[in-house]
């Protein structure tokens, strides 16, 4: 007895010890990695600058504002502190920001209402009902507003059969060019090169055309596909709740290639985040807590940093720097390159939206509904307002838009 006592004793401790080697390598494998400037860093590249009629027709088009969805203008010149002008009621949450183009500002709200809104004035121009559930931004273009939609309600319905749908709208009165059903959809769809490229719950990324909304082509993904995509050259990226980042061709649909978040004890992160694309890299955050850099071109894990909660926050790029929030009540910025944190700014609240940069000024919202506007060189605050929830900020170069939980604001810098 005294024998298997000790045999059982032995096994416990090598037990014990293998467990503990485990958890050890696994932290090991989701640490922190510092990136280089000089290792598939590129900053040589100039942003393709857009007309002059386009930034007067469509200063705003999609969600990111560019293709890159880098979320920066530095086109526009407005700074806080901001009066307003008018406020608009969305009639429900309003998870995601609007277009804007034409002398207007498209929006849905979380009941599937989308809006055409008056820049000018905040008066309602028209509204398209879905009946759907929604949380996406509306593109703005070639004078059509493309609107993504999820389920009939409830929304927060998970079972299979469910579809969505992709919407083709007039910009003059909101009356249908074409609908596409699909998989139930919040991703914000991106129009370049004449298709409307959008994912959805079923796991794929589709480009329909843009003329009729026929399927072009579509890719498979592991799990959901929730964020939008962003475009690069002839590269499309997107995130999957599978855990991974895809390029793929934006012509075929052909996987370039898939690359991973870093593995951790239990599971994998999933990717809600919608890609931002600059410098030869792209930027997402994870529901593991982390922000990921991986090389455009490549694939590979460039950088990452830990967070001390969830990243939904699609990144904003700027000037070297990258921005996101958490849900640990911390906004951060990143160093480009590396990923070292060049400053933090601890907010009222969790933050699950995304942020904007207007004019050297980085907007961003707390789950507590206040939104803030740092200096987006030192972090230092400028300005807050007591609304906004999610993505607050998109501009013309006449006025910023604020979005509230359930509410658009116009406003003007104070003289």
């Amino acid at each position: 007895m005294r024998r298997v006592l000790l045999a059982l004793a032995a096994l416990v401790v090598l037990a014990g010890g293998a467990v503990a080697a485990y958890v050890l390598y696994k932290r090991h494998q989701s640490r922190n990695i510092r990136g280089s400037s000089s290792v598939e860093f590129v900053t040589t590249e100039k942003a393709r600058p857009r007309t002059p009629a386009e930034l007067r027709q469509i200063p705003w088009p999609t969600y990111g504002r560019d293709e890159e969805r880098q979320r920066v203008a530095v086109d526009i010149r407005l700074r806080p502190p901001f009066r307003r002008l008018w406020v608009a009621g969305g009639g429900s949450l309003l998870e995601f920001p609007p277009a804007v183009g034409y002398g207007r500002l498209y929006i849905s709200n979380n009941s599937g209402s989308l809006f055409a809104l008056s820049a000018r004035t905040g008066r309602r121009a028209w509204v398209y009902v879905s009946h759907r559930c929604t949380a996406a931004s509306p593109d703005v273009d070639r004078s059509t507003v493309f609107a993504s939609f999820m389920n009939r309600g409830p929304c927060n319905q998970t079972r299979s059969g469910l579809d969505g749908l992709v919407a083709a709208l007039q910009v003059g009165n909101g009356k249908p060019r074409w609908t596409k059903r699909i998989g139930p959809t919040e991703s914000s769809p991106l129009v370049a090169n004449g298709r409307v490229y959008v994912g959805d719950w079923r796991g794929k990324v589709y480009a329909l055309d843009e003329r009729t909304g026929r399927i072009r082509w579509s890719f498979q993904t592991g799990d959901k596909v929730k964020g939008g995509v962003a475009l690069s050259g002839n590269r499309l990226f997107v995130g999957s709740y599978d855990g991974h980042v895809y390029a793929l061709n934006a012509r075929t649909g052909r996987k370039i290639w898939r690359a991973s978040g870093q593995p951790r004890l239990g599971s994998h992160g999933t990717f809600y985040s919608t890609p931002a694309v600059a410098y030869g890299r792209v930027y997402i955050g994870s529901t593991d807590g982390k922000v990921y850099s991986f090389g455009a071109l490549s694939g590979k894990l460039r950088w990452s940093h830990g967070t001390g909660g969830y990243v939904y926050s699609s990144p904003a790029v700027w000037n070297r720097r990258v921005y996101a929030g958490s849900y640990d009540h911390t906004f951060y910025c990143f160093d480009a390159a590396t990923g070292d944190v060049r400053w933090s700014f601890h907010a009222n609240g969790p933050i699950s939206g995304s942020p904007t940069v207007v004019d050297g000024v980085v907007y961003f919202a707390t789950l507590a509904e206040r939104t803030y506007a740092l200096n987006a060189v030192t972090g230092k605050q400028l300005w807050s307002f007591p609304d906004g929830k999610y993505s607050p900020v998109v501009a013309d170069r006449k006025r910023l838009y604020l979005v509230g939980y359930a509410r658009v604001y116009g406003m003007v810098p104070r003289r």
